[in-house]
């Protein structure tokens, strides 16, 4: 049983400019995800694809398999899982080997759970599904409590959902997902719809979750998710520093 950890991080980002190098303290944002990759025990082996030379030289320099990602594949219409694919055959070809199972990690997260692939690649394996993603509680951000605009003028509030719970202890738990892994099968990954109007096809039929909790997780798609990113390491670094612990 092979686990291949595919790294995905593409140079082009209109919220945050090439932001899989936007710095975090003191180093770039791949240099996150590559170094949470590195930490895991059940990967046989790791990759790192991107069309931006200065990421793959992070890569490189941290002694993760590196490929160019095409250009083709590193549009904002290229899809996650085309550019997996490539990468995945160009380690096979080069190995001369296949994989059974692959972990998607993106290179705009910084933050994850140490233990997240591990947990993901347990879950994949022990139960027999074909995916395994991570979610967290949406909380008061709930779909009960959302609105939507509407009527005659476009601006009359109406309920997004109807429903009378107003106490957030009443509200149903309902899961978002975070970003934070994606686990698939082989053949799963590999089971896609090429007309495009499946896109989620590649996740097999039987998916499974992971849970974390907000904040294990943080997705830098702008300036404000990495001032958030920032502040959590800050607060961490605070709580674990022997000044904390001072009774």
């Amino acid at each position: 049983m092979t686990n291949l950890l595919a790294i995905i991080a593409r140079a082009g980002s209109k919220g945050l400019p090439n932001k899989a190098m936007v710095p975090l303290m003191g180093k770039p944002l791949i240099a996150w995800t590559l170094e949470h990759a590195l930490g895991s025990k059940q990967a046989h082996a790791m990759t790192l694809s991107s069309d931006g030379q200065d990421i793959l030289d992070v890569g490189r320099r941290m002694g993760v398999e590196i490929f160019e990602r095409p250009s083709d594949l590193a549009s904002d219409q290229a899809t996650i899982d085309s550019a997996v694919r490539d990468q995945v055959l160009k380690w096979e070809n080069l190995h001369r080997t296949r994989c059974d199972n692959v972990v998607i990690l993106y290179g705009n997260i910084p933050l994850r759970p140490a233990d997240l692939t591990d947990r993901a690649l347990h879950k994949l394996m022990d139960t027999g599904c074909d995916s395994v993603q991570s979610v967290h509680g949406v909380g008061k951000v709930h779909p009960y409590w959302m609105k939507k605009l509407g009527g005659v003028s476009g601006d009359e509030l109406l309920m997004y959902q109807n429903n009378d719970v107003f106490r957030r202890q009443d509200l149903p738990v309902v899961y978002m997902l975070d970003g934070g892994i994606i686990a698939v099968t082989r053949e799963s990954l590999f089971n896609f719809d090429p007309t495009g109007h499946r896109p989620h096809q590649f996740l097999g039929t039987k998916r499974r979750a992971i849970i974390t909790q907000p904040g294990d997780v943080v997705d830098v798609d702008d300036a404000l998710d990495l001032a958030f990113a920032e502040a959590v390491l800050r607060t961490r670094a605070a709580a674990t520093s022997p000044a904390s612990r001072v009774a």
